[in-house]
């Protein structure tokens, strides 16, 4: 999967793909090079972002969305309001990507629902100007696990079809970007993801939302604690994306697409190895 922000404000490309053109042609660019979804948000959930209005959503990223299924890609939609998904759907999106799992806006689950496409439920507490307070485990596999089911849960109960639901661990949402130790939340998750599949006896399809993210920047941070930029991880990116889909992840949704793809490639093969 891979990102379209049409926004100025995200935490590692914002602006960079802010207009419809630009934005257009960096989706076709993805799929050129092996993306098998598009993924276009409106919406920067980056630390500390603020929201914008339901219709400066959707003006941003109608005239995307509606360019890059007009050229036959496999989009999706990365949004938390029913409104903006509704309208996506209505557009060609092939998935809803609600980074909130339902939490933000109570009618989505229903409207995806009716719609019968496929909704990926991400891990989530707060918004991104409260989501840091929220960084708070004492076993942080087991509560984002039971946290996911009762998502899960409350998402079948408005009519989703269970098969039709992604899960999404939620790497860095109320999550500590910490690199070692108890606080190493998001490490934990990524080792932890075989057991975050399993709710109900039921294996759910895994997403991992690891690109350019903070914590992997703090692997790498200077003695002098000066940030390593967010671009310099993809090559850590390329590494995540590698692990996760070695141990069976579905889908890894990522900046850029060319080493990536590469990666998830080498994984399956060694998986089909490994059960010949």
């Amino acid at each position: 999967m891979g990102v379209v922000n049409v926004t100025p404000d995200s935490f590692s490309d914002g602006g960079r793909w802010y207009g419809a053109g630009a934005a257009i042609e960096h989706g076709l660019e993805m799929a050129a090079h092996g993306a098998d979804i598009v993924d276009v948000g409106g919406e920067s959930t980056r630390p500390g972002a603020q929201r914008v209005s339901a219709e400066e959503e959707l003006r941003r990223v109608k005239p995307v969305i509606t360019g890059l299924v007009k050229a036959g890609l496999v989009v999706s939609v990365d949004t938390m309001r029913a409104q903006v998904a509704e309208w996506a759907v209505g557009a060609g999106v092939s998935l809803v990507n609600d980074v909130s799992g339902g939490l933000a806006d109570p009618y989505m689950p229903r409207l995806v629902a009716k719609a019968g496409v496929p909704y990926v439920v991400v891990h989530w507490r707060a918004h991104s100007h409260d989501m840091y307070s929220r960084a708070s485990y004492v076993d942080v596999v087991r509560e984002v696990h039971d946290e996911l089911a009762q998502r899960v849960g409350a998402v079948i109960a408005e009519g989703m079809d269970p098969s039709m639901i992604v899960l999404d661990p939620g790497l860095g949402f109320s999550k500590n970007p910490a690199p070692l130790g108890p606080e190493a939340h998001n490490w934990q998750l990524l080792a932890g993801l075989p057991e975050l599949a399993t709710i109900g006896g039921h294996d759910f399809p895994v997403l991992v939302g690891a690109s350019r993210k903070r914590y992997l920047s703090r692997l790498f941070d200077e003695v002098d604690g000066k940030p390593r930029p967010f671009t310099e991880n993809d090559a850590a990116t390329v590494a995540i994306t590698a692990l996760a889909a070695a141990v069976g992840a579905w889908c890894v949704r990522v900046h850029e697409v060319p080493a990536n793809a590469d990666a998830v490639r080498v994984a399956a093969a060694y998986r089909a190895a490994g059960r010949s």
